[in-house]
């Protein structure tokens, strides 16, 4: 199990435990002995569990929102979702596996899902990107959002990238058209919309499919206009203050919910969402339901016209 640094003792402590656990599993002679090591290291690793993650800073924070354990879309599509055929290809250049799109059932209603996935595997990671998506992967995304609406089926888009990717290649296709492209799709779509960043929340990249009815974040999420190591690079010349820098961009949860930015901040469990990730996936189940099930009580000109107040209010001030 991959781990961040503040979390080693736990790991080792886990570990320990594991060894114990497969010598009384094989038969070992002191297996009572064993058993009871083993509960004392248990109620060892239950207190330092909620000693570690009861007052995490918000660079730790940004950690857990990238732990290469944490959750990816993939994870979710199989917890929460039946039957999910995915989409491939923007008619215009080629497929983009960094986003994936597509229709599945969703507490038995068809709905249409958009996301970023960022891969787990080197071979995964590259062949997607680290979830950077390029205009392609919006185009994608909008010929899925256009036959959502065709469809009359809500959109479910989940975010998770550090942002689009700013290659060269990607910039001559025309990646900002793109990413404005998706923003204005989404400004028109008239079914339901409800967003969720569920690791990384990066600039245009996560708002070319965030643009919403209802926008939710899970707890140890991020969401800014640029990672803290950009910021930091910019403003004093060196990455290296990433931490400084993530202490002011507000992009936690909480900053989000508290400046009307998001809708509800999703409770992952104490120790994050890759610890327990079906915990978290009920979760989001619950938030996913309780938000569609209000929507569903707005016509499809009420719909577009709060998605269109709600993102034009931000930034105001009275």
């Amino acid at each position: 199990m991959a781990h961040l640094d503040f979390e080693a003792p736990l790991v080792e402590l886990e570990e320990r435990i594991a060894t114990l656990r497969a010598l009384t599993e094989s038969g070992a002679p002191d297996a009572e002995e064993i058993e009871t090591q083993i509960q004392s290291l248990e109620a060892q690793a239950e207190r330092l569990q909620r000693e570690l993650y009861a007052d995490l800073d918000v660079w730790k924070k940004v950690q857990l929102s990238r732990h290469p354990d944490r959750p990816y879309l993939r994870d979710y599509i199989g917890e929460l979702f039946t039957d999910f055929v995915e989409l491939h290809g923007d008619r215009l250049f080629r497929d983009d596996p960094a986003i994936i799109a597509g229709f599945a059932r969703f507490e038995s209603e068809i709905i249409a899902i958009i996301g970023h996935q960022k891969g787990r595997t080197a071979k995964d990671k590259g062949e997607r990107n680290f979830g950077m998506a390029h205009p392609e992967g919006y185009r994608k995304a909008i010929r899925v959002m256009k036959l959502a609406e065709q469809a009359g089926r809500p959109l479910l888009t989940f975010i998770d990238t550090p942002g689009a990717y700013p290659g060269l290649g990607a910039e001559e296709r025309g990646q900002a058209e793109a990413i404005g492209s998706s923003i204005e799709t989404m400004c028109r779509l008239r079914v339901p919309i409800v967003s969720t960043v569920l690791g990384e929340g990066g600039s245009g990249g996560a708002l070319a499919i965030g643009v919403a009815n209802r926008v939710l974040m899970l707890e140890y999420a991020t969401y800014s206009v640029i990672t803290p190591e950009g910021c930091a690079s910019i403003l004093w010349r060196d990455g290296t203050r990433a931490a400084e820098a993530a202490d002011q961009l507000k992009l936690l949860a909480r900053d989000a919910k508290s400046l009307g930015i998001i809708d509800e901040v999703v409770a992952e469990p104490a120790s994050g969402a890759h610890r327990k990730p079906k915990v978290a996936a009920d979760a989001l189940r619950q938030a996913l339901t309780r938000q569609l099930g209000d929507l569903r009580a707005m016509d499809a000109e009420a719909l577009v016209a709060q998605r269109y107040q709600r993102f034009r209010a931000l930034g105001a001030w009275s």
